[in-house]
């Protein structure tokens, strides 16, 4: 049995250990051997918790003994995104800013997994900051796709999507800003659900950007995933995003057929903003086969084109990151590893005037959903084809075109990213299932019902242990794309930088300035016909606490 542990389900293990079949000591020690055996291939962990893990799981096992179970998560071993504060434990964002980092307390979603009786394995692998690509200049190696270990894990939870889909924990808790939790989940054919916005608590979560972060799981199966969403949701004033909403039993939302639901296709995603390889537009008319055999009524849809609420997103939140770092990137710029540099530095470019309208347009854009809110009880897209090698990867990409995930952190929806096939290269294609705000019980019951009727999720990669990564020839800090006569364009660049208090080096700022014509291309496209009642989204609220004071 103890070989085959890491192939369960956290249902299934926490069957086994309610009947006593299944000690969590046992399963700690399964899982620390596993991680012992493939990490150095797959580079998933930062910081292992294994003398942790086993004083958690014996306390575990002594409460359960005694009686006292606190539900499905207890003895269950599980990995953190490394931007999810721990108390005495390193938080470095995967960055030599932050090597040193030791908080004092832990973030509120770690406390409830503690509380949940869940057990610590160790801290995984991120993007640097949760933001930038796979990156071979920092102090630690980038994740790899357990897959095929040359390939993109998909970002920026890569420890979180590697370790869940080669069996090194169960579960792993992501962030999710522009797709963080649902690229992972595509590329490396697992569950990840980012919920509704102010559902699941940010606080002692380090921020990305404070309009679009969100936390959730990413797990093996759906069902797993609304266990794990029990014990995370919740109001929390330490999170000022934050939203008091009565919890279901997720759970129990799941069942076997989709009989009287409505779904809502948005195909121009991927035949006409990204259009698809072939061996994704067959695996979306393959699921959407299989929703409806289930029982679902089905009707393709519109909303805007995906390259609008991209151009939305990166103006608010690339202000937002530059802002939360602005102190060190005015410090010690190299100290930051390149790629995140070329996502960050043009954001000196966006303007207090663009930031406000970007984020009026937002409101605009949440707002447009509500007639669809109407008429369908979910929607479903494409995720995202297969993996890339990672030599093929380019920082300038982020600017150059918009990514078919962004656009449901724009209106902040909940949304459960699913396996639903393979390409001819052998790697995990996913798709996406959207809710209403607030709707994951929804969601959780088309992904499950999905997920039951196929087999794409019991596929497991092939490791071997012992095994070392392979060699990667690390991406290029610079494309080459800069055009040394546009002197103008760098005189700008040079103006921004100096008034945001940067001393940008050669390197520095031709970084900026590949991005920058791509930067500006966002802000002349940005809607501005806003009425004088158009409000941001972002509007004042009293807290709670202080109403009727």
């Amino acid at each position: 049995m103890t070989t085959n542990l890491h192939d369960l389900s956290i249902a299934e293990l926490a069957g086994r250990i309610a009947a006593r079949t299944l000690s969590p000591v046992e399963l700690v020690d399964a899982l620390i051997a596993r991680v012992e055996q493939h990490d150095a291939q797959l580079h998933a962990f930062i910081t292992p918790t294994f003398e942790l893990a086993r004083r958690q799981a014996r306390h575990a096992e002594a409460e359960i003994t005694a009686g006292r179970s606190r539900g499905p998560l207890h003895g269950i071993p599980f990995g953190l995104k490394d931007i999810y504060d721990t108390a005495g434990i390193l938080t470095s964002a995967h960055s030599r800013v932050f090597i040193d980092r030791i908080p004092a307390e832990d973030a509120t979603t770690t406390a409830r997994l503690y509380e949940a009786g869940a057990v610590l394995l160790g801290k995984l692998a991120t993007h640097e900051m949760a933001h930038a690509g796979p990156s071979f200049d920092l102090p630690w190696p980038p994740a790899r796709n357990p897959w095929n270990l040359v390939h993109f894990t998909g970002g920026s939870s890569t420890g979180s999507g590697a370790a869940v889909a080669a069996g090194l924990v169960p579960v792993a808790l992501g962030s999710d800003t522009g797709g963080s939790i649902r690229g992972p989940a595509s590329h490396c054919g697992v569950v990840g659900l980012m919920p509704t916005f102010g559902l699941v608590s940010r606080a002692g979560v380090i921020t990305n950007s404070y309009t679009f972060d969100h936390c959730g799981p990413l797990t093996r199966t759906v069902e797993d995933a609304a266990l794990v969403l029990q014990a995370l949701a919740g109001y929390d004033p330490k999170d000022a995003g934050s939203l008091r909403w009565p919890i279901p039993r997720y759970a129990e939302a799941i069942g076997p057929d989709l009989r009287g639901l409505r779904i809502g296709v948005l195909r121009h995603h991927w035949e006409e903003d990204i259009p698809a390889s072939e061996d994704v537009r067959k695996a979306m008319e393959a699921a959407l086969d299989v929703l409806r055999r289930l029982g679902a009524t089905l009707e393709e849809c519109r909303v805007r084109p995906l390259a609008a609420y991209y151009d939305v997103k990166i103006i608010i939140a690339e202000t937002e990151i530059f802002s939360v770092h602005q102190k060190d990137l005015v410090a010690r710029p190299r100290e930051f590893g390149a790629d995140f540099r070329a996502r960050a530095l043009p954001a000196v470019l966006f303007t207090a005037n663009d930031y406000v309208q970007a984020t009026r347009e937002h409101r605009r854009m949440m707002l447009e959903m509500e007639p669809l809110y109407g008429r369908f009880d979910a929607f479903v897209t494409a995720g995202l084809g297969e993996a890339p090698r990672l030599a093929d990867y380019r920082s300038v990409s982020f600017w150059q075109k918009p990514s078919a995930l962004t656009a449901w952190n724009v209106t902040g929806q909940p949304v459960l990213a699913l396996p639903n096939g393979f390409g001819r290269n052998g790697l995990p294609l996913g798709m996406q299932i959207l809710g209403r705000p607030f709707g994951e019980p929804t969601i959780l019951r088309v992904g499950h019902a999905y997920e039951r009727a196929t087999e794409w999720h019991r596929r497991r990669p092939s490791l071997t242990p012992g095994a070392e990564a392979p060699a990667v020839t690390p991406p290029p800090a610079l494309s080459g794309t800069v055009d040394p006569a546009d002197r103008r364009l760098r005189d700008r660049c040079a103006e921004a930088a100096r008034r945001a208090g940067l001393a940008l080096d050669e390197v520095t700022l031709t970084q900026l300035v590949e991005g920058a014509p791509y930067a500006l291309g966002m802000v002349e496209r940005l809607r501005r016909d806003h009425a004088l009642g158009h409000e941001p989204a972002n509007v004042f609220t009293f807290p709670p606490a202080r109403l009727g004071d």
